[in-house]
């Protein structure tokens, strides 16, 4: 083994071995000595410190006495475990400095990165050669044990996090649909026996719940992530009312005079009444989070802006109308101007004016009250139109041609479908005024059209609208789903049929949609279906949209299940389709799956077209090739690895990626000679 590993060394970029080791030593006791774990994950995080315990011995051990010894085999492993445990060390990081109501919303992926993590570590033990390593026998059966339980790890999601989930989510359920003065006030011990067990217990830990919040806000505005803000907004306004009842803030006469200093700065609202029929009622002072920033009074309206942030709608968009893009809050651009109901905060707000005898605001003019141009169109419910008349146009075009959709003829639908269609081309602006003119239902209405210029024109104007992000959410909303996987099946042109497949790849870009969309029973076969009978370009669709939809491990073993896998091994020798790359792709997902990777090994043409994909394939097809080839071999994949050996050109193609390939593609290489290497070791013919 070594001598086929060693000419690769050199070109690897590996740590020296002293570095390596003493970085593997100082991590594994960064992670040892941890204070103060979480109060999320407690279970998955003190289990992997344990492991990584237990490889700090082995890291000491070998510290000590093979520091010039270790063949380039454990150099390989350590490093990769070098690797593994960094980013164990980020994610225990990551839940111990976050908001833990979050983790605690989160708690499955966080579970299931811990899992992934687990099994990783597992796979670098599986190809550690410890008998070359001069360790003691007590670490060795130490490593051994590790090693046999990382392979046998099930995913653990700890069922009190779920039931504390549950609880937090029904508080939550309860404000946003209370329907009666009676039903979903908020209960002050459930919530706080809630928060206490996640380590919340004064209202210092409630506010400093409260800024890691705001900063996950923050980072998921920055992605798009709408409705992750929308929630996570809605769990800020609910800590920030819950502290106030938990810890029963105490009145004063200073609170009472800001409350009329505050009502009093805002031109033209309706005062309270305070006459001496309520001369004895005590005015509370309003919670800030109760206050719009831009007014500071109390809101009557709470939207949610990309950023993240709160504000009254009118407020907001008056600040908007008059030429801002940006939150007037944090200064962040906003990536969209959509308006997102914060509907937790406006029950917190009821719930508080109705314990405090003190009626909300029914109606309240504009600061900009004197100017007929800055006053916001009452019916204007969630999104702000732009200020540059060249997007006043689009949308003066998109909904009289909505109009059109709605109630024209068979021709003027067509006509109005496909101009729709050229409009959403073009640009992201364009995209969000036709959703905003309410196009979406109407064109998802004609995906049934027996008229096929209407049904192609539909679902192409569908998919342009989707490549714009908000838009995503807005056309499962409709109920898009099950009409363009009709498109898909039996849509009346190819074209259409292949956009259907086009607006399933772009719409599961968001993992949300990825889990509807593999849920409906003939998405997936559908889109086998178009993967076997398309054009090059519909196939090209296809493959795209199956990679996406297999991301979710859950949709996998249904790839599979359709026949995708024979399907893609003939498109590899199908030079015409143009799709090597794409079904490669698609076929390096579904070996995480048992039945993808026992489906594929059922293939005898498989390997032999590797191996040549190997030699000239692209950059990117050369790195999926080895990547099936690698996961082919492990595990019981003898008979492929004898079959590798076989072939005269395996060997120096393998080679050759281990020196010059991508660094994934050499890492990958690596692994695959070290196992090519054993096999040899184990029939008496080591590779030369």
């Amino acid at each position: 083994m070594d001598e086929v590993l060693a000419p690769m060394m050199a070109s690897t970029g590996l740590l020296p071995t002293g570095a390596l080791l003493e970085s593997l030593v100082h991590l594994a006791d960064e992670l040892a000595s941890m204070e103060k774990l979480p109060s999320v994950q407690v279970r998955n995080i003190s289990t992997m410190i344990r492991r990584i315990k237990l490889l700090s011995s082995l890291f000491e051990e070998i510290q000590e006495t093979n520091r010039q010894l270790l063949p380039p085999s454990s150099i390989l492993c350590l490093t990769e475990l070098f690797s593994v445990i960094r980013r164990v060390k980020s994610l225990i990081q990551g839940c111990k400095d976050g908001s833990c109501l979050w983790a605690l919303i989160q708690t499955e992926i966080l579970s299931n990165q811990f899992y992934v993590l687990v099994k990783e570590m597992g796979r670098v033990l599986d190809i550690l050669p410890l008998s070359l390593l001069n360790i003691t026998a007590d670490t060795r059966e130490q490593v051994e044990l590790l090693h046999k339980q990382a392979k046998r790890v099930d995913l653990f999601i700890d069922p009190r996090e779920l039931q504390r989930r549950q609880e937090l989510l029904q508080v939550m359920a309860n404000e946003k649909n209370r329907n009666s003065k009676s039903k979903g006030f908020i209960d002050s011990g459930e919530v706080k026996e809630i928060f206490s067990c996640l380590g919340l217990r004064s209202p210092v830990e409630y506010e400093e719940e409260i800024s890691k919040l705001e900063i996950e806000a923050q980072k998921q505005a920055g992605t798009g992530g709408l409705i992750a803000v929308s929630n996570i907004d809605n769990l800020i306004s609910l800590i920030s009312y819950s502290k106030s009842i938990v810890f029963n803030d105490v009145e004063s006469e200073r609170t009472k005079k800001e409350y009329h200093k505050q009502r009093s700065l805002s031109v033209g609202r309706r005062n309270i009444d305070h006459d001496t029929s309520s001369s004895q009622t005590v005015v509370p002072n309003i919670p800030d989070e109760f206050r719009c920033p831009i007014s500071l009074d109390l809101m009557r309206d709470p939207v949610i802006v990309a950023s993240g942030h709160t504000y009254d709608r009118n407020s907001i968009a008056q600040w908007i109308n008059s030429g801002h893009y940006t939150c007037p809050k944090s200064g962040q651009t906003l990536l969209h101007m959509a308006l997102v109901p914060n509907y937790a905060l406006k029950s917190l707000m009821q719930q508080w004016s109705e314990e405090n005898n003190i009626p909300l605001v029914e109606d309240r003019a504009s600061s900009f009250s004197n100017d007929s141009k800055g006053k916001l169109d009452e019916n204007a419910v969630d999104h702000i139109s732009a200020a540059k008349a060249s997007v006043d146009a689009v949308k003066l075009t998109a909904e009289f041609l909505v109009g059109k959709l709605a109630t024209g003829s068979v021709e003027i639908q067509t006509q109005a479908a496909y101009e729709l269609r050229l409009l959403a081309k073009t640009s992201m602006d364009n995209r969000r005024v036709i959703a905003e003119a309410g196009a979406i239902p109407f064109l998802v209405t004609l995906l049934s059209s027996h008229d096929p210029r209407i049904q192609e024109n539909a679902v192409t104007a569908l998919l342009n609208l989707s490549i714009y992000d908000n838009n995503k959410i807005l056309i499962m909303a409709a109920g898009a789903v099950d009409s363009v996987i009709g498109v898909l099946e039996s849509g009346k042109t190819m074209e259409a049929r292949e956009n259907a497949a086009a607006a399933i790849f772009s719409m599961s870009m968001k993992d949300d949609c990825k889990v509807a969309i593999g849920a409906r029973p003939r998405a997936i076969p559908a889109l086998v279906g178009l993967l076997r009978e398309g054009t090059a370009a519909g196939k090209r669709d296809a493959a795209t949209a199956l990679f996406n939809l297999a991301v979710y491990n859950a949709n996998k073993a249904i790839v599979v299940v359709a026949g995708a896998v024979p399907v893609l091994v003939d498109l590899l020798m199908d030079d015409k389709a143009g799709v090597t790359d794409d079904a490669l792709s698609v076929l390096a997902l579904l070996l995480g799956c048992s039945e993808g990777l026992e489906e594929i090994r059922k293939s005898r043409v498989l390997v032999p077209l590797l191996t040549d994909l190997l030699r000239f394939g692209s950059p990117k097809g050369k790195e999926n090739s080895i990547a099936l080839l690698l996961g082919l071999c492990k595990d019981g994949g003898e008979e492929v690895a004898r079959r590798l050996l076989l072939n005269p050109r395996s060997i120096p193609s393998l080679q050759s990626l281990a020196a010059n390939g991508s660094l994934r593609a050499r890492r990958k290489a690596d692994a695959l000679l070290r196992i090519l290497n054993r096999c040899c070791s184990q029939s008496h013919n080591p590779v030369g």
